[in-house]
């Protein structure tokens, strides 16, 4: 019984290896297409693609090469009584036969068969009928061996194979689930490309998932959690239009559904991870804002937070590994959290809504600075670490005053890791690749992942340095001396483009925060600016780059900045050799006068028909965030006065103490407030001290007059004593 069973498949297989034999025979000999056509309908019918084995699916391509199958597929007839498209299907089997090698997939006579298989896909077709099955089931094997190619996902897009597969899947045709397992494929690939070039089609699958997944009771609910990310695009304003709002809504309430249930973690993941996507792409924006919506967004904040500190807290820093993916889903979550809770302007959580996640927050970012403390050194380039000291360094923007001892604990590694990082990245690109990275012309898939640790902490770095013991140990770590050098880096990455499209978080903006980080620096530690190198580097780099930058009104915020950051470090570094009327050192003290000069005019107030003095036009979009800037500048520069030598005489060539005393002639005294006062008097009387001519231009132009008149009476003293 035994020797019988076994014998029969030896015997099929021989029968089927003589009658390949025979028919490679045929088609190798044959004379007429009769007689190859009837060899041909023998091979197809004795294998299909997974039944033989390479040597042979290559003796067969031997024989019948592409110029059969392109015939068979051109053929508009098949014979009589035999089923219609009956050669196309001949022509497909070979095709799909081929394509089981790697080689032949990425022919040129196989992508050039591209339009012809998403014609297929696209056409309605009788579900019965046998034949129509087993073509398609052909197609979806020759595009999923094009698309496993180095050049296949490239040639799919640019072909219209992505509307072809949506088409598929929407139609609910045969063989939709492999249209969209190769979607999938197709979009895990070249994303971006597909999205540009198949937008609506995309959207009709979305919208199907979406609603399918909204309806849906069983398993599926879950399955679909992994599929439904890959058709959340960032690119794709779900919000401004209809279908998309629809889709949105439809999957906001599946996961109510999901996350207002007891789960298992195998469900649970998904769903958060999902959640994460939508975030990622629409902000807050695809949960309704009504009070349901609210009390779901801080159901989600509170369920990432959970998930965190489980994962972070209570597994083994090796076990993390395999949580990594759902727990960077939960840190956008968290970050939605904090930016929800800093909200002022029309909140959505109510103040006892955001002092609970703000408690349960700082639990969990417990556990996030717990898990980094145990990193060792060979993790330092895992990705997960980076996205970890990413959302740290967003919540320390905001919040400072908790966990402050283990803050300061973990100080040392946050600074060794940015530096390590920095000197990677220094190494490693170039100022225009990096440029675009931040500008956002690279794609996320175009780079492993960011490398600009240092971008995140700058704003918590500004806060941490105005207290005594933070500022203490990110001096012991060699931390003003990386931010130099991450300043200079920034800056020539600017200079090297200055028409960069700058996003929030690009390098204007980390420049910005770094000269924030310095005046904190400049303020509270004098000494150190004298004694520490690095600050004579960024005096240096300061000088030369204000004078560059101010022409540029697009980047007046940076250039105030810049300005009042020179001026500080010039008041500790006047016995430098670089400030002593150095062609650098005048440029420098020109261009602060220039943007000093420029923040206000005098004008009509239609009201009282009298002059005021008003913020300029050029200032005014910009004021709010430059104003403490500029009133720290004017005192920064009258205390220069005294110690540069040159620099009255600098003042009286740019004309700025005529344009200042004409400012206070013409306006009425009570346009202007007590601190732009003070900021004027000091400048003027500094002025009027140092410099003998600077006091007679004063005088000439009722000096006297304006200050009994402005109630300047440090300044009136002065001019009556000399």
């Amino acid at each position: 019984m035994t020797s019988h069973s076994g014998a029969a498949p030896e015997a099929s297989e021989s029968t089927r290896n003589a009658t390949l034999e025979r028919c490679l025979s045929v088609l190798r000999d044959a004379k007429h297409d009769s007689e190859q056509f009837a060899a041909l309908l023998l091979v197809t019918k004795a294998v299909r693609a997974g039944d033989i084995d390479s040597r042979t699916r290559r003796r067969i391509f031997d024989a019948v090469g592409f110029t059969f199958p392109n015939r068979l597929l051109a053929s508009r007839e098949s014979p009589a009584g035999c089923p219609e498209h009956m050669f196309r299907g001949l022509g497909l089997t070979l095709l799909a036969c081929f394509c089981t090698d790697p080689e032949l997939a990425s022919h040129s006579q196989i992508l050039n068969k591209i339009p012809t298989f998403n014609n297929i896909l696209a056409s309605p077709s009788d579900p019965d009928a046998m034949s129509a099955s087993s073509t398609i089931d052909d197609v979806y094997q020759c595009l999923g061996a094009v698309l496993g190619t180095p050049s296949g996902p490239k040639e799919l897009v640019s072909q219209g194979t992505a509307s072809a597969l949506c088409q598929a899947y929407v139609n609910r045709s045969y063989g939709c689930d492999r249209a969209l397992e190769l979607l999938l494929g197709l979009l895990a690939t070249a994303e971006t490309k597909c999205w540009q070039r198949a937008t609506p089609d995309l959207l009709a699958v979305l919208s199907r998932l979406s609603e399918q997944f909204h309806q849906a009771e069983d398993m599926t609910k879950f399955q679909l959690c992994d599929v439904l990310p890959h058709f959340v695009s960032p690119a794709l304003l779900l919000t401004r239009d209809r279908q998309g709002s629809e889709c949105l809504c439809n999957l906001y309430r599946g996961l109510v559904s999901i996350l207002s249930s007891k789960l298992s973690q195998s469900q649970r993941d998904p769903a958060l991870k999902l959640a994460a996507c939508l975030t990622q792409a629409c902000g807050s924006e695809w949960i309704p804002t009504e009070r349901a919506g609210n009390k779901f967004l801080a159901l989600l904040v509170n369920l990432a937070c959970v998930e965190v500190r489980l994962s972070l807290e209570e597994l083994d820093p090796a076990d993390v590994d395999g949580k990594q993916e759902v727990v960077t889903g939960c840190y956008t979550l968290i970050e939605l959290g904090i930016l929800e809770c800093m909200k002022e302007e029309k909140p959505r959580l109510r103040e006892a809504q955001k002092m609970q996640l703000v408690r349960i927050m700082e639990e969990a970012f417990g556990a996030v600075i717990h898990y980094l403390r145990q990193v060792g050194e060979q993790k330092l380039k895992d990705p997960f670490i980076f996205a970890s000291v990413r959302i740290l360094g967003a919540w320390l923007a905001e919040e400072t005053s908790s966990l402050k001892q283990e803050i300061c604990d973990l100080l040392p590694f946050l600074i060794h890791y940015a530096e390590m990082l920095f000197q990677e990245r220094d190494k490693a690109r170039s100022p225009s690749q990096h440029a675009a990275e931040l500008a956002g012309l690279g794609s996320p898939q175009g780079s492993v992942w960011p490398r600009d640790a240092l971008r995140f902490l700058l704003p918590g770095l500004c806060h941490l340095t105005a207290e005594d013991r933070p500022r203490e140990i990110l001096i012991s770590e060699g931390a003003p001396a990386l931010l130099c050098q991450y300043f200079l880096h920034q800056w020539e990455l600017l200079a090297s483009d200055p028409q960069t499209s700058a996003p929030p978080d690009s390098i204007e903006i980390s420049l910005q925060t770094t000269c924030g980080v310095f005046l904190n620096f400049v303020v509270t530690a004098p000494d150190l600016v004298r004694r520490d190198r690095c600050f004579s580097s960024l005096m240096d780099a300061l000088l030369k780059s204000l004078p560059a930058l101010l022409p540029q009104r697009d980047h007046l915020v940076l250039a105030a900045n810049v300005t009042t950051l020179g001026l500080m470090m010039a008041r500790i570094l006047d016995t430098s050799p670089g400030l002593q009327g150095t062609p650098p050192a005048k440029n420098f003290f020109e261009a602060a006068i220039c943007f000093l000069s420029q923040a206000h005019t005098a004008r009509a107030d239609p009201a009282s028909q009298c002059l005021v003095v008003a913020v300029s036009p050029a200032y005014e979009a910009a004021w709010a965030d430059l104003s403490e800037l500029w009133f720290l500048g004017m005192q920064a520069f009258a205390s220069c006065v005294p110690l540069f030598p040159w620099l009255p005489q600098t003042v009286l060539r740019s004309r700025w103490l005529d344009d200042l005393l004409r400012l206070l002639s013409q306006a009425a005294p009570v346009s202007v407030d007590f601190e732009l006062l003070t900021a004027l008097q000091g400048v003027l009387l500094e002025l009027a001290r140092a410099s003998q001519q600077c006091r007679e231009v004063i005088v000439l132009q009722q000096g006297k007059e304006l200050a009994n008149r402005y109630g300047m009476a440090a300044l009136e003293q002065c001019l009556c004593e000399c």
